[in-house]
C-alpha cells in the first residue's frame, strides 16, 4: 500500500487500485514506487509515499480510540522491544500498537474480545504489511491465560519477551505475568484512569515484578508565528498512564 499525497490531502491505495476525487481520477500502476509522481485525468499530480508507522495512526480503519504514537514510543523505549521478540498483547482494538511492533520485527500474538474488532484488526495488519508477524486472535486473554501458560510449561510454546495490556481486566493478567514472561521480560500496561493504574501497580507487587514505573503521558505541540513562540493552547495533551515492570527470574 502507498500514500498518494497532494498538498495536505492523503489517500491510501495499492497497485492497480483507482483513486477518484474532485481532483480527478487515476489508477496506481502495478510498478509504482515511493517517489513516483502520478497524474489524474484532470492534470493534478500526486506523489507516491511509502507507508510508515505514523501513517498507520492516520489511515488504518479504527474500531475505537487507538494508542497514540507518543505512547507507543514510550512502550518501545522502556521495554526495548526489538526484532525477534515474542510479544503477547491483549486489547487489540484498531491494532496500532501491534502493527508498530510487527513493523520493527517482533512476532505478536494479540487478543481481541470483539469479533468485529478482531476482523478489522486483521485487515489492518494486511494494510500495514505485518499479517505474517501479527496473529490476531478472537478471545479474552484473561480466559485463555491458563491454557497459554500450560503450553509454555509443557514446552509447546516459548515464553514471551514482552506483555502489553490495554484492557479493564489487566490487573488479573498482570498477576500471571511471571508465568508468561521469559526471564528479563517486560510488562507494559496502558490505563486511561488513575484508579485502574493503582490496581495495576498493586498487581505488579503481587506478581513480585521489579523496576515498576508509572508515567502519565503528556505532550504539547509548539506554536511558532510572527508574534512569538509558545505551547499550543488546543487540548490538554494528556492521553493516559503507562505502567512498566520486569520479570527478573
Amino acid at each position: 500500500m502507498f500514500l498518494l499525497v497532494h498538498e495536505d490531502r492523503e489517500y491510501l491505495r495499492g497497485p492497480g487500485e483507482e483513486l477518484q476525487t474532485d481532483l480527478g481520477v487515476l489508477t496506481v500502476p502495478e510498478d509504482a514506487a515511493p517517489g513516483d509522481t502520478l497524474e489524474t485525468h484532470l492534470g493534478t499530480t500526486f506523489h507516491v509515499r511509502e507507508l510508515r508507522g505514523p501513517d498507520l495512526f492516520d489511515h488504518l480503519d479504527r474500531t475505537g480510540a487507538p494508542m497514540m504514537p507518543r505512547d507507543i514510543g514510550l512502550v518501545v523505549g522502556h521495554t526495548g522491544a526489538a526484532a525477534g521478540d515474542r510479544v503477547l498483547d491483549a486489547g487489540t482494538g484498531t491494532g496500532i500498537l501491534s502493527a508498530y511492533l510487527g513493523r520493527i520485527g517482533a512476532d505478536v500474538t494479540t487478543y481481541e474480545r470483539d469479533p468485529e474488532f478482531a476482523e478489522q484488526a486483521r485487515t489492518n495488519m494486511e494494510v500495514a504489511g505485518v499479517a505474517d508477524r501479527v496473529d490476531v486472535r478472537t478471545g479474552d486473554l484473561a480466559v485463555e491465560v491458563d491454557e497459554l501458560i500450560a503450553e509454555i510449561d509443557d514446552g509447546d510454546t516459548a515464553p514471551f519477551d514482552l506483555l502489553t495490556l490495554d484492557t479493564e481486566d489487566a490487573p488479573t493478567i498482570v498477576r500471571r505475568a511471571p508465568e508468561l514472561l521469559a526471564p528479563g521480560g517486560f510488562l507494559s500496561v496502558y490505563s486511561p484512569f488513575v484508579e485502574h493504574t493503582r490496581e495495576v501497580v498493586e498487581a505488579t507487587r503481587d506478581a513480585d515484578l521489579s523496576d515498576v514505573k508509572t508515567f502519565e503521558t503528556i505532550q504539547r505541540r509548539m506554536q511558532f508565528d510572527d508574534r512569538g513562540s509558545r505551547p499550543d493552547t488546543a487540548g490538554v495533551g494528556h492521553t493516559g498512564y503507562l505502567t512498566f515492570g520486569r520479570h527478573d527470574f
